[in-house]
Formats: structure tokens, sequence, C-alpha cells
């Protein structure tokens, strides 16, 4: 059953958007890819990537048929702290001169409920690819102001990053990890598709 966020959706896509899939562009300055990650045991630090870029593949009739591609740059990661940063561009981390981006590709979309979404993809990082499952909600759709068609979406999942040899650390005296293994990653996505007889009229 077409839950009411996909029948917003065709209403504000239009009727001639069923013939095929709509290919959304990444808008980088309204969207944020971010991560938490435990530090001694007794906080959580944050980050998050400031270079990014991807697509989002959006069929009105056919959800399953959805589907995204995004890739960071690695040198981009920001956590406050420009000690700490550096060390996660070296090779004890991300290794960024070696590995310039962190790509996800997606396999599947599922609808999961209302508005609610489960994406599976290949995460590759460091080399590695490992299959991963996002839990995603659609935010909403609109058409703005220059007819240009507008989505927004949350994704969240949880890697362990020592399966993709990110795997410096140390042991605190009290047998703790300096950092630790799970890194939850939350994604703040919104796309546009470019009405480009709009845009040269």
């Amino acid at each position: 059953m077409i839950r009411k966020s996909l029948i917003a959706v065709l209403l504000v896509f239009g009727a001639a958007s069923l013939a095929s899939a709509d290919t959304y562009t990444i808008d980088a300055t309204h969207s944020n890819v971010g991560f938490a990650v435990r530090h001694m045991t007794v906080s959580k630090v944050r980050g998050s990537f400031g270079k990014f870029e991807g697509t989002v593949n959006v069929d009105p009739a056919d959800t399953t048929k959805w589907s995204c591609d995004v890739v960071i740059q690695t040198a981009s990661i920001n956590t406050q702290a420009e000690r700490r940063d550096n060390h996660l561009r070296s090779a004890d981390f991300f290794n960024a001169e070696e590995f310039p981006t962190l790509t996800f590709k997606s396999t599947k979309v599922a609808p999961k409920g209302k508005d609610k979404f489960e994406i599976n993809g290949d995460l590759t990082m460091r080399g590695v690819t490992k299959p991963v499952t996002l839990e995603a909600e659609i935010l909403g759709s609109m058409q703005d102001s220059k007819g240009n068609k507008r989505l927004g979406f949350s994704a969240t999942t949880t890697i362990d990053r020592m399966d993709y040899g990110v795997s410096w650390n140390k042991t605190l005296d009290t047998g703790g990890l300096v950092v630790g293994h799970d890194v939850d990653i939350t994604l703040e996505i919104e796309a546009v598709w470019e009405n480009t007889e709009a845009s040269t009229e």
C-alpha cells in the first residue's frame, strides 16, 4: 500500500514524473554527514564531513527502484579540534592521503511503514567494502519557487570501525579504550531536481 508521504510525493512531482525516475543532486549546503563515537567510555565525540556529493534516484511509481550514491572527502573531517582532525586524517585512522574518499552506494530500498525506509548498500572505507543498512525517514517533499523539486530525508546506521581497518586505539589504566569501536552515523539529506527549463527562462 502506498503511504501518505508517497502520495504527497506524487502530487508534488506531477503525473509526468511517472514515466521514469528522476535523479536528484544532494544539496550539500542544506545537508549534513555526521558521526559520533565513544571517548574514554564516558562521553561521545561528534564530528562531520564538510565536503561530499551524491545523487538520489526517485521513481514515484515504485519506491523499490529508489537508490542513492554518495562520495565523501575524508580530509574534510571536522570534530572542532585541529590536532584531533589531523590525527583522524592520518594512517592511524582514515589515511586520507591514500584513501581520499568514503563511498556509499545503495543496493536496495524497502518501505518499512509510514514515512520509513530501509536502505541497504555498500560502504567503502580505506579500500574495504562492507554491507550496511540505514534506517531512513522521509522528512518531506516540495516544489520551490523556481520549479525545482526538493526531497528531504534522515538516515542512521552504526558500524564497527574495526571492520574497515580503522583500528588505532589505546587502553586506559582502568581497562577501557580511548576510542570506541562502534560509530553512529547520521545523514540529514536535502536533494534537488533542477527544473532546467525554468532556470533558463
